[in-house]
């Protein structure tokens, strides 16, 4: 059975180079205007997936700048009404739809409070793409899987592209330069090992530090939808403080393992779960696969290793959900667009 979501995860690569181009002329306009602008604070606004962009775009941002990233809940556009205070402050809406009403009701509040508007959107003729001051298109094309991939990875590329332009970095520019061919490598189904192991799993733990804990929140919610696996993500900082109790003998942890500094850190941690019993697979960059071990194409700015580890991780996941005997393209009570009010 060849699924859309395999179809799409074989796409992204085009469809990230489709983006790169048509972007930049905006992007470099972009970036002057953020410069000169000068935030002290970027706002995000997205739901699902969206917001897991959302949560990766607020570790570039900090990690690069130092300026405060933080999300905003929808909510209080929507049921609260509570005024915005942004005035000199960047939002950044990111949709694959751009349809939701709370989230456009919530730029529009952005706009309202003194923001400049920016919005990462698939469908650029969506409410929440004409409303924004600045669009930056997605440009994934359709998606027909319920499980987004290529817009996800599109979505992620876009921020990472926004904080390259902004910061005038020439080496997350030029490292994001090589990801379509980097994409369009990353072809080979997951171990048949690996898919047997978690074939019997109901939960799971999916771990990250740092920008990669924006990707683990991601997969955690694609082992619920496409494979109904109870999947949490934690930070390796946190994993230790409660949730550990969970683990015992053949416990699934999936594990994004940096190459920056956030490494040293996870190490220790996957070091005690797997001797609390839990089965340890880690997704990393270089060497081969195992039957514990996803390997990613190597990247020149560890910043962008999210993008490319959650690439491969979507091949584990549409596998497994096969393997399971599920219809990832299909779950049971999940629709391509949920709106919110």
């Amino acid at each position: 059975m060849t699924t859309y979501m395999l179809q799409e995860i074989g796409e992204t690569g085009e469809a990230v180079a489709r983006q790169l181009g048509h972007n930049a002329e905006r992007l470099a306009e972009l970036g002057a205007r953020l410069r000169m602008l000068d935030p002290p604070l970027v706002a995000t606004i997205a739901r699902g997936s969206s917001d897991c962009c959302a949560l990766y775009l607020k570790y570039l941002v900090e990690i690069v700048s130092g300026v405060p990233c933080a999300s905003i809940g929808p909510s209080i556009a929507t049921l609260y009404r509570t005024p915005m205070r942004l005035a000199g402050g960047v939002s950044v809406a990111i949709s694959q739809s751009g349809r939701s009403p709370d989230i456009v009701e919530m730029q529009r509040a952005t706009r309202r409070g003194g923001a400049l508007a920016v919005a990462l959107v698939n469908d650029v003729a969506s409410p929440l793409a004409q409303e924004a001051e600045v669009l930056l298109p997605l440009c994934a094309g359709t998606e027909r899987s319920v499980a987004a991939t290529k817009s996800m990875v599109a979505g992620l590329v876009a921020c990472a592209s926004l904080v390259a332009a902004w910061r005038q970095d020439r080496q997350l520019a030029d490292a994001l330069s090589d990801l379509p061919d980097i994409l369009r490598g990353q072809a080979a189904p997951p171990p048949t090992a690996m898919l047997e192991g978690l074939a019997n799993a109901r939960s799971a733990f999916v771990l990250g530090r740092g920008a990669t804990l924006a990707i683990a929140a991601e997969a955690a919610l694609k082992l619920k939808e496409t494979c109904a696996i109870h999947a949490e993500a934690y930070s390796a900082a946190e994993v230790l403080h409660g949730p550990a109790e969970l683990v015992s003998s053949g416990f699934p942890v999936i594990a994004f393992l940096p190459s920056d500094a956030a490494r040293e850190g996870m190490l220790p941690t996957l070091a005690a779960l797997a001797s609390a019993g839990a089965r340890v697979i880690t997704i990393e960059a270089g060497g081969v696969d195992e039957a514990d071990r996803l390997a990613t194409a190597k990247v020149e700015a560890t910043l962008l290793e999210p993008i490319v580890m959650i690439h491969r991780f979507y091949r584990l996941a549409e596998a497994l959900a096969l393997r399971l005997g599920r219809d990832p393209d299909r779950p049971r009570n999940l629709r391509k667009v949920t709106e919110t009010r």
